[in-house]
């Protein structure tokens, strides 16, 4: 490993001089010696991670990737790690008992998103360390940013508590799904499991590890994040008899229907002429408005995160209608979309081929906001869809969730802000995430528990081509691997400490 050399008595330093929040954590300098230590280790299990990737959509490593997260757990201290059966993929439900007062719940993800190796400048497989230009050495795979970098420096932030020769301030349950990236299919069969639902309950709250500083080294707190409902539309042979088994050659349009028109034309009607927004037959009936406190925290947010930053970001160079910067921002958070991934039909090689397509498929995904519902959402499109005739239209659902909501005042939150403050760090607030994860799992009954996301590490190119995760930064106020890990251990002493507080 590089750069390592002359940093361990640094660290030590630094430890001592620079992080107050040390007044949370006891002997936090010896926690930091222990992390610096683990620092190659650590690298090598987030690479040796990244090298089995479970593909949900594909099937593909299951069920290796549960296996191979329970032995993660274990490896960790958990002193139980079980693996779940589902309709689907397996989950891991494992506990870890530190004689504590307070109980946390932690969710993870073990899989991953598709990739294609040709679009990728290292390979999504390798966990390469590369350098990325102002920013420091970054690890470059498949999964390295969402999620398996920040659950990495989590895993490791327990590990270093307890090589340290201290108990864990918190007991964790840890549930881990295999299939968030197809939203979260049979997640709900896991926690409705006694076992799992009983320990968790027990929980103050749950938080999924995550990726949530900037290039300027400020934090994002979401209070929350919008649901997702991922699904397929189909229009051919096997949807009707007025449509060719097979492709078959262009002229026999005259006399026979087109399965792309006819999916266009369907396609057509779930959104306004404007092309954005939706049109299904009552979509905002249960949509709730931002209130006056939400529109106040992304006015403020705004200013952490400036638009010309964002439009780089995103290779853009306006909003829809040409919105301004804020009322673009209220719209990402507030508004549910109804979204297309992709279309397939006929030939799309060079040239031309004179078909007639024999299917036609779109992949969509709703992001519903609240108080919206997975299933009212799938109700309105099948209604919508029937009452325009378009009965030949096949409709399955491969996936969702509702949205989830955590209020400001809760330990999970409070926590975090109470962080962010003791390290001097600059900090937005957001109403939810405009992305979604199954918080509403635990949000929602029976458990009705504060959900959150929580982690001071930086990274990109989630679903994308080199998705990287930092390991060493260059810049001070920006954490790499080992202060991302550090987060976490000074996170779990302040959730405590909240928890105590609370109880007063």
């Amino acid at each position: 490993m590089v750069r390592r050399s002359s940093r361990l008595v640094a660290v030590a330093l630094i430890a001592l001089a620079v992080v107050p929040v040390a007044a949370e954590t006891p002997d936090r300098a010896e926690i930091v010696l222990t992390v610096e230590e683990q620092h190659d280790a650590t690298v090598k299990s987030l690479q040796d991670w990244i090298a089995l990737p479970t593909i949900a959509a594909e099937k593909l490593n299951t069920p290796q990737g549960a296996e191979y997260m329970q032995q993660l757990a274990l490896d960790a201290g958990f002193q139980t790690a079980k693996i779940i059966p589902t309709d689907g993929l397996p989950a891991v439900f494992a506990t870890l008992d530190a004689g504590a007062e307070t109980t946390l719940g932690i969710y993870f993800m073990y899989d991953v998103k598709q990739f294609d190796p040709s679009e990728w400048d290292s390979h999504p497989l390798e966990g390469n360390l590369v350098e990325r230009h102002d920013e420091g050495l970054t690890i470059v795979g498949r999964g390295a940013v969402n999620q398996k970098g920040p659950q990495t420096a989590f895993l490791a932030a327990l590990k270093a508590i307890q090589a340290s020769g201290r108990q864990l301030p918190v007991n964790i349950v840890l549930v881990a799904e295999g299939e968030e990236e197809i939203a979260s299919t049979h997640f709900d069969q896991v926690v409705a499991v006694p076992e799992v639902q009983e320990a968790l309950a027990k929980s103050i709250g749950v938080f999924i590890p995550s990726a949530a500083q900037s290039k300027d080294g400020s934090a994002n707190i979401t209070l929350g994040a919008k649901g997702a409902v991922e699904f397929q539309l189909v229009v051919g042979g096997e949807t009707s008899d007025k449509y060719p088994k097979t492709d078959i050659h262009s002229s026999n349009h005259a006399r026979i229907e087109s399965p792309a028109w006819r999916l266009v034309k369907a396609l057509d009607t779930l959104v306004a002429d404007d092309g954005h927004t939706p049109a299904i037959d009552g979509w905002f009936e249960n949509v709730r408005p931002l209130t006056d406190r939400q529109k106040q925290l992304i006015a403020e947010g705004a200013k952490l995160n400036p638009e010309d930053q964002a439009k780089e970001l995103l290779g853009i160079g306006s909003w829809i209608d040409d919105l301004p910067y804020i009322t673009s921002l209220e719209r990402f958070y507030s508004q549910p979309t109804v979204n297309i991934q992709g279309l397939v039909a006929g030939y799309t090689g060079p040239g031309g081929k004179t078909i007639l397509p024999g299917r036609a498929e779109a992949k969509l995904e709703f992001r519903l906001v609240p108080a919206m519902t997975k299933d009212e959402a799938v109700k309105k499109l099948e209604a919508h869809l029937a009452k325009r005739g378009f009965d030949d239209v096949q409709v399955t659902i491969s996936g969702g969730y509702g949205p989830n909501e955590t209020d400001e005042d809760s330990i999970l939150i409070k926590a975090q802000k109470r962080l962010f403050e003791q390290n001097g760090i600059a900090y937005s607030i957001r109403p939810r995430s405009a992305g979604s994860w199954p918080g509403v799992i635990f949000n929602g009954a029976p458990l009705n528990l504060p959900a959150s996301q929580f982690g001071l590490s930086r990274g990109g190119g989630a679903h994308a081509p080199n998705e990287w995760f930092l390991i060493e930064s260059t810049d001070p106020k920006v954490n790499g691997l080992d202060e991302a890990t550090m987060a976490y251990v000074d996170y779990l002493y302040l959730v405590a400490k909240e928890a105590e507080r609370g109880t007063d």
